[in-house]
């Protein structure tokens, strides 16, 4: 397990790994908007599962390529489950990536984490400012936003905040991890459909 000054560091290797020339920079979203929960399906579903991903970890593209299709189509829009997603990144990068999805329209976002876990050969690597601005910019982000939010440490701190509660709330310790109806330990790894229907309790 990492600790919280290994954590915070990775603010500034961010913000480092991210430097561009500076341009007028848009106005946010309040903080606290941007780091509300974000959820997928009905509040009333009758199961609940927290996924904790890293948007540059292999493994979680390969649960959202060939596992989290079937999950939206047969469990999350059936009203079956609700699924909240929970930043745990590993890197600058998926920190940074992390902070743009959540500057986006929360009606965006599931669709942006997608795109970014399909894309992950494109623009998860260690010069990765140019190409992230890219994609942010297909999904309707602006250049002034994206770099306000490169420059918000604010923003970044607090998407740290939720790995770490992860960590002491629910023990979590590698991505992707599952916690399904707040029941503990977490299940990690790209677990295929039929395991993650029978954790979450529910057919399909």
């Amino acid at each position: 397990m990492i600790d919280r000054r290994h954590l915070l560091a990775l603010v500034g290797a961010a913000t480092t790994a991210a430097t561009l020339p500076a341009r007028a920079q848009a106005p946010l979203p309040p903080l606290e908007a941007m780091l509300a929960e974000r959820s997928i399906g009905q509040a009333t579903a009758p199961a609940t599962v927290i996924e904790y991903y890293s948007l540059t970890c292999g493994h979680c593209a390969a649960f959202h390529a060939d596992t989290f299709p079937r999950v939206k189509s047969e469990l999350i829009e059936t009203g079956k489950i609700r699924m909240i997603l929970r930043d745990f990144p590993l890197d600058p990068a998926a920190l940074t990536a992390a902070a743009v999805a959540r500057a986006m329209p929360p009606e965006r976002f599931e669709a942006f984490i997608t795109t970014l876990m399909r894309t992950q050969a494109q623009w998860a690597r260690r010069s990765f400012a140019e190409d992230l601005a890219r994609i942010a910019a297909l999904a309707g982000m602006s250049r002034a936003t994206y770099d306000a939010v490169l420059a918000n440490e604010q923003l970044q701190r607090g998407v740290l905040q939720i790995r770490l509660a992860g960590e002491q709330q629910h023990r979590i310790e590698a991505t992707p991890s599952f916690v399904f109806n707040n029941r503990l330990p977490a299940v990690s790894g790209a677990i295929g459909f039929d395991r993650f229907a029978r954790e979450a309790g529910v057919g399909s």
